[in-house]
């Protein structure tokens, strides 16, 4: 191993610490089941470097998702079979199970220094998803369903590019922070040196070789195809050397005239072929050195070289290697004087580096040379158009891996030239030229001249990688604004899952950015999960927004709670992250209870209880469960009793009744420590509470002498004439019978009567000021409501009064009167005119002239049986 090549794997050892190395990991076990093929050779020519499910399949994914998009020409996914089997569904399920899985990870370190630990476990999960995902679609035959296809797609373009952003942003934020201020390099002989100074120095060139590392390491686990067969046996160019053996005794011969000589120079001097079939072999073999150059794994390639009988091109692959004389350091010195003199020891790397660069150079420039072969050696001389005529037609990976190798390569290649004293022979302008920066290098990808590139460089995850790179994160942030602000652009949970964790990321380390953006990705987000209902899901992504964005995502998940017990543990959950259940409760009924009937459903008859009243009722629900809050559990009911009564719906006014606990007002009292502490809200709450309870109970009581005084009364037996004794008999038996029957029901209606006035006049005497009239102040203050909404409240309950008190009055006099009480009757009239409770005020002229009218029928049935029309003062109902 070279010098330079300790120096890069110590600097991936400094910035990569964990286990499982990042940038160095052990290969992984998911791979696409179109990897283990073996290509012919027409197939061979079309081979592609890029990764196999790669940015078609996330657009595809992305397309399925809203239907939005026209499919692109061109995808090599087989798009066949059902969304709905059940290899779908088992690759769904596994996928939708990174939800949970991501926030066990989240809650598993809640410290901030941790947040490198916490995106390796998040890259170990995505990890054991795709390898599950592996596991399910290994048996499935080529021709999946795209769904299938697209969900691991994501999920792998996911974990890589949570892998770039660990190795960025440790470089960034935990090496470069922890680098004291490196010295000038003096002239020196040692290019080993001089290199391992720079990448010491130069954060920049470092983060490129932690690209190209990434770049590397994403193209091996995703792609390893073999490209197919070149030789079985270490020599080179056998079927030449057979024929150029046996002169004219070959059964297979080239169809043109070959090379005279076998060495690696002769094709290129006598300007003739090798043997048709080792041409062929040559190419797949210089395609899979290059593959193994593409991957990072030189050794590979060279091992493949020498396996093939070619150690000339692993040779050719050493010369890149700095050079290093260990013998010039001061500790080499003071061995060799101290123990053996004249010990030397090995020089590494190339002394003549520069000539070999410049014959490389040139090599990569012929024409004589297939394109593999100067793409190979381009690799290492910094060509970029030799790189680019192979992987120009590739990926967008693939394209960027190879600016990035040209530009480590001239930057390695300046300073070694101006801090060491060799000279060196000049490399071509042409060298210097194609210097660029990473935003250029990024507008040439998304101008580049192959259409599926430049559509790549917009897709998400390229797009993302790219700001990332850049370390621009407010442009990334707008970026994902317009995302969100675009109906058409499709964001799938999978894909917001994934933005949501890079915005709690960004705001962890403590980068910059828009608040307000990466609050609406994640709003995005929770909307996602409402629909999974998980309440610990949505309440711990919930409490990483703003109070007010807190309130209204929560309450819009618990409006599609209707069970009890999943109710109780949504609360528990929002308690648990810190969400302001108390706020949140009362806005969600308020927020149910406001809503109106919608006008297309048809105006509601009166008294019926429509799906909406069902759901205003059910909304009360969220305060029963805390005792801290039943006094807004009161109030929240008054106002929609109060609603429901002026809509004349009593039977929806008594469900809405019957949601508060029994034990209500003595816990509210409970709470404040007796009556006389509790605040004026409450205390009108309650006083409210039990003249809602008045009026029901009254109301019941009358349905009930209704019910008796119709449906009980007995019925006189039909009279026979008959001059049968027997029959005679039992017809006398019958109207006996009857007659007894009729006065029980008549003590029973005096009895029902009796109770039926008192529950109607408990309204009409309520205590204190009276009915739905609150109690004096008393010097109490209510901060928690503005004068706006007391002003509401009272102008319902003053008209409550106008509309319930008239119509109790109208009742009290009709059951009188059918149970023949006219002198109660009567009293009514002292009840409206008494000045105590002013009653006469609820009603307008027309009305009051109608009650009087009744009662003034009542007083003229008195005269016709002969009684006093008139009610003495001891008469008058106190």
């Amino acid at each position: 191993m070279s010098q330079l090549e300790r120096s890069l794997l110590l600097l991936d050892e400094s910035v990569v610490k964990s286990k499982r190395g990042l940038l160095r990991a052990k290969d992984r076990e998911f791979r696409s089941p179109h990897l283990h093929q073996t290509l012919d050779d027409s197939s061979a020519m079309d081979f592609d470097l890029s990764v196999t499910v790669g940015p078609q399949e996330i657009r595809s994914f992305m397309l399925d998702a809203n239907n939005t998009r026209e499919q692109l020409s061109g995808s090599r996914l087989s798009l066949a079979g059902s969304l709905t089997s059940v290899t779908g569904a088992n690759v769904k399920n596994r996928a939708d199970a990174l939800f949970g899985q991501f926030l066990e990870v989240l809650q598993r370190r809640s410290s901030e220094s941790e947040v490198f630990e916490t995106v390796e476990d998040l890259i170990e999960t995505l990890d054991e998803a795709l390898g599950g995902i592996g596991k399910i679609t290994g048996g499935a035959p080529v021709g999946r369903e795209r769904k299938v296809l697209a969900e691991e797609a994501w999920l792998s373009v996911e974990r890589d590019t949570w892998k770039l952003l660990f190795a960025l942003y440790k470089d960034r934020l935990v090496v470069q922070k922890e680098e004291l201020e490196v010295d000038d390099l003096p002239l020196g002989n040692s290019e080993r040196a001089i290199v391992e100074h720079l990448y010491t120095a130069n954060s920049n060139l470092r983060e490129y070789q932690l690209i190209v590392d990434w770049l590397e390491q994403t193209a091996l686990e995703q792609n390893r195809m073999q490209i197919g067969h070149f030789t079985d046996r270490t020599i080179a160019w056998e079927n030449t050397l057979h024929q150029l053996q046996n002169v004219g005794f070959t059964a297979f011969g080239s169809s043109r005239e070959i090379v005279k000589s076998l060495d690696p120079d002769a094709p290129a001097r006598e300007r003739r072929p090798l043997h048709d079939l080792d041409q062929e072999d040559q190419g797949r073999l210089s395609r899979q050195i290059f593959q193994e150059i593409r991957f990072g794994r030189i050794e590979d390639a060279q091992n493949l070289c020498e396996h093939c009988g070619q150690p000339w091109r692993a040779a050719i692959l050493e010369g890149w290697r700095l050079h290093h004389d260990p013998n010039y350091e001061p500790a080499a010195a003071t061995f060799g004087a101290g123990l053996v003199a004249n010990l030397k020891q090995a020089i590494e790397g190339n002394p003549r580096r520069d000539l070999w660069k410049k014959f490389a150079w040139k090599m990569a420039e012929s024409r004589t040379v297939d394109e593999y072969s100067r793409a190979m050696i381009g690799a290492f001389c910094g060509h970029l158009d030799a790189l680019l005529a192979v992987l120009g037609e590739h990926s967008w990976s693939d394209v960027l891996w190879a600016y990035l190798k040209v530009q480590i390569d001239i930057r390695v290649e300046s300073e070694i030239r101006s801090h060491c004293v060799k000279s060196y022979l000049p490399m071509p302008e042409k060298y210097w030229n194609n210097k660029m920066s990473l935003e250029q290098i990024f507008e040439e990808l998304e101008a580049h001249k192959n259409p599926r590139i430049k559509v790549t460089a917009r897709d998400v995850d390229r797009v993302i990688q790219k700001y990332l790179i850049l370390d621009d994160i407010p442009e990334l942030m707008r970026q994902l604004d317009q995302w969100l602000a675009d109906p058409t652009f499709p964001l799938t949970a999978q894909i917001l899952r994934f933005l949501t964790h890079l915005v709690l990321f960004v705001r962890q380390i403590g980068k910059q950015c828009q608040e307000d953006i990466g609050d609406r990705v994640i709003k995005r987000y929770v909307e996602c999960l409402i629909r999974f209902g998980d309440p610990q899901l949505v309440a711990f992504y919930t409490a990483a927004l703003p109070a007010d964005l807190q309130l209204l995502m929560y309450s819009n998940f618990l409006e599609t709670i209707k069970e009890s017990a999943a109710r109780k543990r949504a609360l528990e959950e929002a308690y648990n992250f810190g969400l302001d259940v108390p706020a949140i409760t009362v806005y969600t009924v308020e927020k149910v209870r406001n809503r109106e009937e919608d006008e297309t459903d048809g105006k509601p008859q009166e008294g019926d209880l429509t799906p909406l009243d069902q759901s205003k009722i059910s909304a009360l629900e969220w305060l029963v469960f805390y005792p801290n809050q039943r006094g807004e559990l009161l109030w929240q009911t008054n106002a929609l009793i109060r609603a429901f009564l002026a809509k004349r719906n009593v039977e929806a006014a008594r469900k809405a009744f019957a949601v508060v606990p029994a034990d209500t007002i003595q816990q509210i009292i409970n709470a404040y420590g007796s009556k006389d502490d509790l605040p004026h809200k409450e205390e009108v709450s309650i006083k409210e509470y039990l003249c809602h309870q008045t009026y029901l109970a009254a109301i019941d009581g009358y349905n009930d002498w209704v019910e008796y005084y119709y449906n009980m009364k007995p019925k006189r037996p039909q009279l026979v004439k008959s001059s049968n004794f027997t029959e005679r008999i039992a017809s006398e038996h019958r109207e006996q019978t009857y007659r007894m029957d009729l006065e029980r029901w008549h003590a029973q209606l005096q009895e029902q009567t009796t109770v039926t006035r008192d529950l109607l006049y408990n309204i009409l005497l309520f205590p204190e000021r009276g009915w739905l009239m609150d109690p004096d102040n008393g010097g109490k203050e209510s901060d928690d409501l503005n004068e706006e909404d007391w002003r509401h409240r009272t102008v319902q309950m003053d008209n409550l009064r106008k509309l319930c008190i008239p119509d109790v009055v109208l009742l009290l006099h009709q059951i009188f009167t059918l149970s023949e009480r006219f002198s109660e009757c009567l009293q009514l009239a002292d009840v409206i005119g008494s000045e105590q409770r002013q009653l006469y005020k609820l009603y307008s002229k027309h009305k009051l002239a109608e009650v009087m009218a009744k009662i003034a029928e009542s007083s003229l049935a008195l005269m016709n049986e002969k009684l006093d029309p008139f009610v003495g003062e001891e008469g008058k109902k106190k």
